[in-house]
């Protein structure tokens, strides 16, 4: 049997195509009784638009490109909850690929959207090489979310503040009274920018002497190696802020393996808030860096592109909050 078209379902509703058209376009010119009886014999006959032709017709075809730098990274999941409610309700389609798989197999990172034609692209996190965006910036609108490394004009950058939420880690644990605190350091602009502000703190609150760093490549063990070099140190840290959970995962590992408690001995936490961190046998005090509220922030500014092309790019910063849990505590004695 052949699908449903829209002359079926005008025939069905007793109405003229143009009129079926315009109820499935969401339009506000169609009478309540009409609308519902077209929407009745949508319902009865299975129908559903042919988008292809759609997209002909109005020359957009309704897809946003996603592009993920690490599909890996459980904070994306929050980004893309919030990035992908504004655009189904705005009518859009995502379509997501993986930045990673797509350089270790030697493609383009977004030519499959510009082979498909998608109406725009939000890039989720860091980039190995943000060049490659000047090109698909000439030809579409794109977003950058969840990263700060420079991009092209006309592009723009939705994120947390990376800087205030980590002085709010470090605050917290100052206040607990820890004075050695040692930083897990991570990598790229968000790395840099959580690592100057953590020693922008500790000097702000007169323990520069105590700033200790760390590198690693943000995953968990990235964080064991590095937290184990952290502790076997005769001066060990009392607390330990890491890059990201990730990264805190592994320093809890390490501390573990060398008999240390946490918070008894050691006070733990992380950045981002991933659904790791609320896992109840870990229960990570962290930063909230606002995922939900920064993926809709990028869709809106995808959606503003869209209607208005043009214009300078800016940088959208959302808020970041301290979730205090199990992993933080007064140290035993002064530091």
């Amino acid at each position: 049997m052949r699908p449903p078209t829209i002359r079926d379902v005008a025939d069905r509703a007793g109405v003229s195509k143009s009129l079926v058209s315009l109820v499935l376009r969401g339009s506000d010119q169609v009478r309540t009784e009409k609308r519902e009886s077209v929407l009745r014999a949508v319902r009865e006959l299975g129908y559903r638009p042919n988008a292809a032709a759609r997209s002909l017709s109005e020359r957009r075809t309704r897809t946003v490109g996603v592009l993920l730098n690490d599909l890996r990274n459980p904070w994306y999941v929050d980004l893309l909850d919030g990035l992908g409610s504004l655009l189904h309700a705005s009518g859009l389609h995502m379509l997501l690929a993986d930045a990673r798989l797509n350089r270790r197999v030697g493609h383009d990172l977004a030519g499959p959207f510009l082979d498909l034609r998608a109406d725009g692209l939000v890039v989720v996190g860091t980039l190995p090489d943000p060049a490659a965006l000047d090109a698909v910036a000439a030809l579409m609108p794109v977003v950058v979310a969840g990263a700060r490394e420079p991009v092209p004009a006309g592009v723009d950058v939705v994120a947390n503040d990376d800087e205030r939420g980590a002085r709010l880690v470090t605050e917290h644990l100052i206040g607990l009274g820890h004075r050695r605190i040692a930083h897990l350091a991570g990598f790229g602009a968000v790395g840099e920018l959580r690592r100057r502000s953590y020693e922008a703190t500790m000097r702000a609150h007169g323990l520069a002497e105590f700033t200790t760093v760390e590198s690693c490549d943000m995953t968990e063990e990235g964080g064991h190696r590095a937290a184990v070099r952290l502790l076997a140190r005769p001066d060990r840290p009392t607390a330990v802020f890491a890059v990201n959970d990730i990264a805190c995962v592994g320093a809890l590992s390490a501390a573990e393996e060398l008999g240390l408690g946490v918070p008894r001995d050691l006070s733990v936490a992380g950045y981002d808030d991933t659904s790791v961190s609320r896992l109840r046998h870990l229960w990570l005090t962290t930063v909230d860096p606002a995922g939900h509220e920064v993926g809709r922030r990028a869709a809106r500014c995808l959606l503003d592109r869209l209607e208005r092309p043009g214009g300078e790019g800016g940088v959208h910063l959302a808020a970041p909050t301290l979730k205090v849990r199990g992993t933080t505590a007064a140290p035993l004695r002064p530091s």
